[in-house]
């Protein structure tokens, strides 16, 4: 493991780039009012003391932040120390194929499928006559990537809807899931995910380490580079001001930018049902003990989405989101050794 932590590292420094740190060195300037030869130096200590990315020194407002405050923080590199220590690569593939995800994971997807590079005409016209909307999805790309939504009206029939889905080569093709009336009620362009982060402890038991609830804007099709805040892990009560999924952007939102609805105080939906799902749902494939998983609430309950063996480490320890500017690394050490 310390060899690949090595060799990661080495990829890092190699493919950094200056112009982007000297762009958030500036844009960390502004806010901070500190000297750009100190951020430089501070900077540089927190990559080596802490394994903090020029981005996380940014995206957590590091300058602002004692030696021990950010010695609780998830890094980029910490994140990727304990992705190497507790997720076996010989199991990740059912994370990163779309497909193999609905088959290994089919009593929690709640949804029906097409796995297109094995399905047959008749599979596929079936699919096509069961559903009036599909979500079409590529294999191994991630964030929304590739992925499309298909409409049957815009198809003369099941042969050329075939020929399309096997021409653009998506890995799945899936029916669309629907939001739950409260979820609807706040955005409904797309289908408003909760991101929930798993890890199973050294003793074998999965716990909740976070979850924030995803929300479209803008007219998009997928809660991706949406508005997404913490909600809390008991009551699934949404707690602060979201960000913008780009998170370097800063942007906060009280309410819902198209449909003006609070976000704040926003409770999901069968939220204690969704946390059961998920646990008993990162039981299936143990030997991939970090899991970023995406739910769905829907009207006849939780369904996973996908599972994701990267999940993202900045957006669960954001200013604004996070008042106490304790990062997530004493839970993690407390349920994984050597961490």
């Amino acid at each position: 493991m310390k060899q690949n932590l090595v060799a990661y590292g080495f990829r890092v420094v190699k493919n950094a780039s200056f112009k982007k740190f000297s762009t958030v060195l500036d844009e960390v300037h502004q806010r901070s009012g500190i000297p750009k030869p100190e951020l430089t130096k501070d900077m540089v200590k927190s990559f080596l003391k802490y394994g903090a990315g020029y981005y996380d020194y940014s995206n957590f407002n590091f300058f602002e932040l004692t030696d021990a405050q950010r010695d609780t923080y998830m890094t980029r590199f910490r994140s990727k120390k304990l992705i190497t220590k507790v997720n076996d690569p010989n199991y990740a593939l059912v994370f990163d194929s779309k497909s193999l995800f609905n088959e290994v994971f089919r009593d929690f997807i709640r949804r029906d499928f097409l796995k297109v590079d094995s399905a047959d005409d008749e599979e596929c016209e079936r699919f096509f006559n069961a559903h009036d909307e599909y979500f079409a999805k590529m294999d191994g790309l991630e964030a929304g990537a590739g992925a499309e939504l298909l409409k049957k009206e815009n198809f003369a029939d099941a042969a050329q809807f075939t020929a399309y889905i096997r021409g653009k080569k998506f890995g799945v093709v899936e029916q669309v899931l629907k939001n739950h009336p409260d979820l609807a009620a706040v955005y409904n362009g797309s289908l408003n995910t909760m991101r929930m982060i798993t890890l199973i402890d050294d003793s074998g038991e999965p716990h909740l380490l976070f979850a924030a609830q995803k929300f479209g804007i803008s007219g998009r099709f997928v809660d991706v580079y949406g508005a997404h805040g913490p909600v809390d892990l008991e009551t699934g009560e949404f707690l602060y001001p979201a960000r913008h999924g780009v998170i370097t952007d800063g942007i906060e939102y009280s309410e819902h930018p198209d449909t003006g609805v609070l976000l704040v105080g926003f409770h999901t939906p069968l939220f204690q049902e969704a946390k059961e799902f998920v646990l008993r749902a990162a039981k299936v494939v143990p030997q991939m003990r970090y899991v970023g998983w995406d739910v769905a609430v829907t009207p006849d309950g939780p369904a996973i989405v996908e599972g994701n063996n990267y999940s993202a480490h900045d957006y669960w320890q954001l200013p604004g989101q996070n008042p106490s500017k304790i990062g997530i690394m004493p839970t993690i050490r407390k349920y994984v050794h050597g961490m």
